[in-house]
């Protein structure tokens, strides 16, 4: 999400941090605003977490058995951004097989997430970036 890659992990904390008080507060939101408001309503073990005075410094540390929210959320949000746009082409299919299968959008996102995660991770290990086709192939292998 290319409206993130600018900011740094305090600013991004920031902004759910601001999003989640403006909704609370019933308060305009900008469209990007909205949609963190909304995975943030999605989440409520996190409600304390972003409220919480040192959520913009805090460590989470996944070797300490700490999943990270923000990046939970952030996955959410990218994946949002992908069927949205259908990009890559076929990903929107996935996503609406899965809800069936599951009952849920939010649960299928969660099934999508753990792939989108290692993709990203394979991304960044690789000198040639990420590689859509192999990323589709493994969402479409995905099972309920």
């Amino acid at each position: 999400m290319n409206l993130f890659s600018q900011h740094s992990r305090e600013a991004l904390r920031r902004r759910y941090r601001e999003a989640w008080r403006k909704h609370g507060s019933h308060l305009p939101l900008e469209p990007l605003e909205a949609q963190i408001a909304d995975v943030v309503a999605a989440h409520p073990e996190y409600h304390s977490i972003i409220e919480a005075e040192d959520a913009l410094e805090r460590d989470f540390r996944p070797q300490a058995g700490h999943e990270n929210p923000f990046l939970h959320m952030g996955l959410h949000l990218a994946l949002h951004e992908q069927i949205a746009t259908d990009r890559p082409a076929g990903i929107a299919e996935v996503h609406r097989r899965l809800t069936r299968a599951l009952g849920s959008a939010h649960a299928a996102e969660h099934r999508m997430m753990e792939v989108l995660a290692s993709a990203l991770q394979d991304a960044q290990r690789s000198p040639a970036g990420a590689d859509e086709r192999l990323y589709l192939e493994n969402l479409r292998r995905l099972r309920p």
